[in-house]
């Protein structure tokens, strides 16, 4: 059965008998309330297929003959979507037909409100035996006194025009003067609106020639009319190829727009000159300056969300012109929206030119320093917008990097760690890309360093102090700094260490931690696991109670809490100055005076790692990196040095010079290329050679989840559907689109026998409803031993697993029919996944905005943590964000965030946390979160069938 108009639709989940019959016995009830609730209710069953047999007769014996409008408004929505036609007979149904008198009725009426939904009724009709008795009450009510009862009716003589060839009664050409009419004379807008739109549809030249005759007065009409005349243009000379009026359209467009006060006819105004095909500059200026002013004077921010899309795209296709207007769109960051915000950030970016980039680093810096003390929430998120922003101008404009630079480093002590290490990256990045800016950034750094509080910003710094101070001044300024920042060594006292050791605690609690601490699992305010180790008894965590965590130097504070990670970088910070220090420094006392300071200080780290006064003992990675750098300041070489004082800075150099080269737009074409026409070069191939373009497009748009993987990993994603001894046999390879939300399934047939096969297809069905077959296959005939690879397209709704069913059908050369059954094509939830990568601030902030999590307990047999990981990111294909970490080297936690994304755009976040017990199994939690319940719950439940054989 063909598919049926639908202009009415109204979910409702699928109705009972009972329901059935209750809403026949309250339609023939006498309580209005109940009836009204039943006409509902059975309007809904039928729009969602429900069969309701004798609801007409019910309706017109007990619920017609009420004079309550409600209930001749219900009637008209039953008339509107039931099929009027007979099943059989193709005709319309006699019951229906009796109704013509009462339409007729209706719309002689004196009541205007029954006319105009009546008249609305027989719009949605498409049957001339309804419609041909009835049309001279129609032309009748065009000079109704009410203009809706005038508008709904030019609505029914359009349906009568769009009736099928030979049902229409009314000749065309006086149908047009009867449109024509009300379009010139007619008093109500809406009315010429609807008019001229009819025009539009049905006798576009006669619009085109109005139009044109009115020229003059377009100006003055109403913003309906003037939004219809509009579209006409749009529609007339934007998609036909001739395009020799375009100037008489574009004054009749420039006199709308200098006339118009309506934001709505202003907006249609600008698109239809960019829609224009010889726009000018001075036109392109003219829709700028139109969107410009939009923005600024709408207050709905849904309106300036929208100009900024339009404005972006002017961006792209105008940029030329565009570059005037970026302080016209940068005043718009005073509208405290942060889409907004964010939106014109966008567009200024895409802006910047040598002319104006001073202007614009110039108004963001204004903003930050406004921003300054701000507490409200969305202050912070627009505080690190404003930094990445001027960040990206210092990077693409390297001229204005001096101008913000030295303003950005005071931010490093913000309390907002997102804006803090924002800026320390870059920082970082300006200060290895401007060598001019470096000493004066130094400096700078030397002052701010004291205020750091977050442990990211202040290991970044430390790198950059090691690695660009070059003179002596420089490099022990910032040993001094460093030392200021410790303070005292004695990060315990000797009365604080004898009341923490005692007879029952062991001496070396690096050695037996189990029995000095207890472990507790815990949620992070991330949602992330981990595991807090803590003192058994009281007295071990006094002293850090009393002095450790008391200390007002921030680096101090985050290396007694236990931050071990920090010391250890602070240990290779002083180990890079000190050798780099005995480079640039003839005195060697001073280079022995400050070599003896930097060991002992991380002397005291180890100690107070390995003291009972520590929150948690040290991880024997840090503590193992502490020691090399120990060893190292009492014997270095000369090729230690150089690794350590020119490799670290030559990496991270070519870590940016490969950054920009990813940003830095690759021209693919040369001015000589030909120009490849698809659709002329199909006529010049043979069908092997079609096959091959085919077959390299459809690479082009898929995604293959295995991208860069050698052949093997391709092979394991081939599904056998055949045998090998079967007459046909088959295989089938799923490649998932990224574009389109939809997978191909490649099918390789081959035919195996010594005779041809005839009429041969694919036939493919699937279970549940978020997979549908959209096209089906061809027959073909294929030679003894000869192959054919067949693409069968499936729409993708939702990215749940699918299971797909299918069958082989083929003649043979004595006209026998036979059929082979299909192995199971399973479509994972991984199938839907393609690795993807985000910043850890990023990863934080998805994580906590997610709507759905999944949580599966680990415990497995396995003895090595890090397997465990690697065979879970292997399995998932999800990307590892930060490197496997341990919370503790002797308990053997550790921890991964993987990342990935759907087909759909949407954002798959996982967090892996494992811990090896005392009898050497792992257990643990994997948690999964994302915007989509069904992929989340999905991917938990694949997830669960990968890791159960480790179980």
């Amino acid at each position: 059965m063909g598919e049926k108009p639908c202009t009415l639709l109204v979910h409702f989940d699928e109705g009972s008998p009972d329901v059935v019959e209750k809403v026949m016995v309250d339609l023939q009830g006498s309580d209005v309330a109940a009836k009204i609730a039943a006409m509902k209710l059975a309007i809904m069953l039928l729009l969602n297929g429900t069969t309701l047999p004798a609801l007409l007769r019910t309706l017109t014996l007990y619920v017609l003959p009420r004079r309550e409008p409600i209930f001749e408004k219900l009637f008209f929505l039953y008339l509107e979507i039931i099929d009027k036609r007979d099943a059989a007979s193709g005709e319309v149904c006699p019951d229906i037909v009796l109704f013509v008198k009462y339409f007729r009725y209706n719309l002689e009426k004196r009541n205007e409100y029954v006319r105009a939904i009546t008249l609305r009724l027989l719009c949605r009709f498409r049957e001339p035996e309804l419609l041909h008795p009835l049309l001279p009450c129609i032309i009748a009510n065009l000079e109704h006194e009410q203009g809706f009862v005038r508008r709904h009716a030019l609505s029914a003589v359009l349906a009568v025009y769009h009736l099928p060839r030979g049902h229409m009664p009314l000749p065309y050409a006086d149908m047009c003067n009867l449109v024509l009419r009300a379009v010139a004379f007619d008093q109500d807008a809406d009315v010429r609106r609807t008019a001229f739109v009819f025009l539009c549809d049905c006798a576009q030249d006669l619009a085109v020639s109005y139009l044109l005759d009115n020229a003059p007065h377009v100006a003055k009409w109403p913003d309906p009319l003037q939004m219809a005349a509009l579209d006409l243009i749009c529609n007339k000379v934007c998609r036909s190829l001739d395009h020799s009026g375009e100037g008489g359209y574009m004054k009749i467009i420039f006199s709308i727009l200098s006339n118009c006060r309506t934001a709505a006819v202003q907006y249609k105004c600008a698109g239809t000159l960019l829609s224009l095909s010889s726009r000018p500059i001075s036109v392109v200026q003219v829709a700028a300056k139109t969107y410009c002013k939009l923005l600024t004077s709408q207050s709905d921010n849904n309106v300036k969300l929208v100009i900024l899309d339009r404005l972006n795209e002017l961006c792209t296709s105008h940029r030329h012109v565009m570059v005037n207007f970026v302080m016209d769109v940068l005043h718009s960051l005073a509208i405290p929206n942060v889409d907004i915000r964010r939106k014109v950030l966008d567009v200024v970016l895409g802006l910047l030119a040598a002319r104006n980039v001073q202007e614009v680093v110039l108004y963001l810096k204004k903003e930050v320093v406004k921003m300054q003390g701000i507490e409200i929430e969305e202050a912070g998120e627009y505080h690190q917008m404003l930094v990445q922003a001027i960040h990206a101008c210092a990077v693409e404009h390297p001229q204005v990097a001096g101008s913000v630079v030295q303003l950005l480093v005071d931010f490093l002590g913000e309390s907002n760690g997102a804006i803090a290490c924002d800026v320390v990256l870059f920082v970082r990045e300006i200060m290895e890309t401007n060598p001019m800016l470096r000493e004066s950034m130094i400096q700078r750094l030397f002052s701010a360093f004291g205020q750091i509080q977050e442990s990211f910003v202040c290991s970044r710094a430390l790198w950059m102090l090691a690695e660009y101070s070059f003179s002596v001044y420089e490099v022990e300024s910032a040993i001094s700094t460093i030392k200021q920042s410790i303070g005292d060594l004695s990060f315990y006292s000797v009365s604080d260490e004898r009341e923490s050791t005692d007879t029952s605690k062991p001496a070396h609690p690096m050695m037996n931690s189990c029995t000095a601490c207890s472990k507790r699992s815990t949620v992070l305010a991330d949602d992330a696991y981990a595991t807090h180790i803590f003192a058994a008894n009281a007295a071990i965590s006094a002293p850090i109670a009393h002095g450790l965590l008391a200390s007002k130097k921030y680096l101090r504070s985050l290396v007694v809490s236990g931050d071990f990670h920090l010391a250890a970088v602070v240990a290779c910070t002083l180990t890079k100055l000190v050798l780099r220090l005995e480079e640039v420094q003839p005195s060697k006392v001073e280079v022995n005076k400050a070599s003896t300071e930097s060991l002992l200080i991380m002397v005291s780290f180890l100690q107070l790692g390995q003291s009972f006064c520590a929150r948690h003992p040290v991880d024997r990675d840090w503590y193992n990196r502490i020691v090399i750098c120990v060893k190292l300041l009492c014997n270095s070489s000369v090729d230690v040095k150089k690794v350590w004082l020119l490799s670290f800075r030559q990496s991270f150099a070519e870590m940016l010079a490969e950054k920009m080269k990813i940003k830095a737009p690759i021209s693919h074409a040369q001015p000589d290329d030909p120009i490849d026409f698809y659709h002329l070069k199909r006529r010049a191939l043979n069908q092997r050679e079609l096959d091959d373009d085919y077959r390299d497009y459809l690479k082009s748009i898929t995604v293959d989840v295995m991208t860069g993987a050698d052949d093997a990993n391709r092979l394991k994603r081939l599904v056998q559907l055949t045998g090998f001894s079967d007459p046909v046999y088959a295989e089938a390879y799923v490649m998932v689109n990224q574009y389109y939300y939809n997978a191909v399934v490649d099918v390789t047939v081959i035919n195996r026998t010594n005779e041809a096969l005839q009429n041969l297809c694919l036939e493919f069905v699937t279970e549940g409803k978020n997979v549908i077959i959209t096209d089906r296959s061809e027959n073909y005939t294929l030679a003894p031993q000869e192959s054919k690879q067949i693409q069968v397209n499936i729409e993708i709704t939702t990215a749940n697993s699918a299971v797909i069913l299918g069958h082989i059908f083929y003649e043979t050369t004595d006209g026998k029919e036979h059929s082979e059954v299909l192995k199971v094509i399973l479509i994972n939830i991984l199938d839907y996944m393609s690795p993807a990568t985000c910043t850890d601030i990023a990863f934080r902030n998805m994580w906590i905005e997610s709507l759905f999590q999944y949580k599966l307990k680990v415990n497995t047999v396995l003895h090595d943590e890090r397997e465990f990981l690697n065979h879970i990111i292997k399995s998932t294909n999800m990307t590892c964000l930060t490197p496997l970490w341990a919370l503790d080297g002797d308990c053997g936690l550790i921890a991964a965030n993987l990342y990935a994304k759907s087909v759909f755009g949407e954002d798959v976040l996982m967090n892996i946390c494992v811990e090896k017990q005392a009898d050497g199994e792992l257990s643990g939690c994997i948690s999964i979160k994302g915007n989509v319940e069904g992929m989340v719950l999905n991917l938990g439940e694949t997830l669960s069938q990968v890791i159960r054989p480790l179980i």
